[in-house]
């Protein structure tokens, strides 16, 4: 049955709290945001009426990083006391200095890992960065030892080859899982002013020679047992990067993921744009005349999602992060 371009509900809020960063990732230019800034608790309260009416289970904290925010646990506070899960997606930089209003305050962390230590360091170009995440991880064990953190890692030029000691090391330091997606050569998510030039692209992606040996790191995570289980994508999950990475060669054709983000959740930005996902353009943006629901079954959104086909569209054929949920 075809998804209507009305919403109804929402089930899933991707919401970047602050708009700066604690890292200078290669895949990334979210650093380079001139602004600071941020989601403030009177916003959010002024939007809750909206969220309780769409319908909203889960707001994840995406980023820039959330814990730079100001008053982060105020906002995890306001949701949480209406029973919406909180994730905080997160560097780790900041994670063990705040480890205690995390437990406290969220429902689980996600942080980036891109790999081991030299490897991690050199790809956030932050020194110190892999043990700083590490600490982290180890005050939220102190604070509470079941607390659920995993980590999410980023393939691509830098640690193509590396996959099973970045799981290795995820396991080390006390992660209790990981999951892989493909670096996003094609989009202008991230604060990109726009679309990477080639030689730019290549900065970060792979060539065929990587592709290759991307391919064995997968094939030995198969081997090694642990996908679906500690690895959160399964074998053929995992070979959609190796894809994704071909068609940007060009020795196939990319295909869109099965996904209904548009229809299931929204990203919103610090100042309040308004995107049907992190990488289609914005549809508007909340302010104090204009609600969240006002914004996602506005004319230009319901006309966006009335001719999304996804299996057609140039930017979800390239789509390394899909939502693919239930719709009730």
């Amino acid at each position: 049955m075809p998804l209507s371009p009305i919403l109804d509900r929402l089930p899933v809020l991707i919401l970047s709290p602050h708009s700066r960063c604690n890292c200078r990732c290669v895949m990334c230019d979210i650093w380079k945001s001139p602004d600071a800034a941020e989601i403030s608790a009177r916003d959010l309260e002024r939007h809750m009426v909206s969220l309780e009416g769409m319908g909203v289970e889960w707001v994840v904290f995406s980023g820039g990083e959330p814990l730079m925010h100001s008053d982060l646990f105020r906002l995890c506070a306001l949701l949480r006391k209406r029973r919406i899960r909180v994730t905080i997606l997160s560097t780790g930089l900041l994670l063990e200095r705040n480890a205690a209003a995390v437990v406290a305050d969220a429902d689980d962390v996600i942080v980036s890992l891109d790999g081991p230590r030299d490897v991690h360091d050199r790809i956030r170009r932050v020194n110190g960065a892999f043990d700083r995440l590490a600490a982290g991880v180890h005050s939220i064990r102190t604070q509470r030892e079941d607390f659920p953190i995993s980590a999410r890692c980023t393939v691509q030029r830098l640690n193509h080859a590396a996959l099973r000691e970045t799981v290795a090391v995820a396991k080390r330091i006390g992660l209790d899982g990981i999951s892989f997606l493909a670096a996003d050569l094609a989009s202008t998510a991230f604060n990109r002013l726009a679309v990477w030039d080639p030689d730019r692209q290549m900065e970060v992606g792979l060539d065929r020679a990587q592709v290759i040996a991307l391919e064995s790191e997968i094939d030995g995570l198969a081997l090694d047992g642990d996908c679906g289980k500690f690895v959160a994508e399964s074998p053929e999950k995992l070979r959609r990067i190796v894809r994704h990475f071909r068609a940007h060669l060009g020795e196939v054709q990319p295909v869109a993921p099965r996904c209904n983000a548009p229809w299931v959740s929204a990203a919103v930005e610090a100042d309040g744009t308004v995107r049907p996902c992190f990488f289609h353009p914005p549809i508007g943006k909340v302010d104090q005349r204009t609600t969240l629901g006002d914004v996602l079954n506005s004319e230009e959104a319901v006309r966006f999602r009335g001719s999304l086909d996804v299996a057609s569209n140039p930017i979800c054929r390239r789509c390394v992060c899909s939502l693919n949920r239930r719709v009730a």
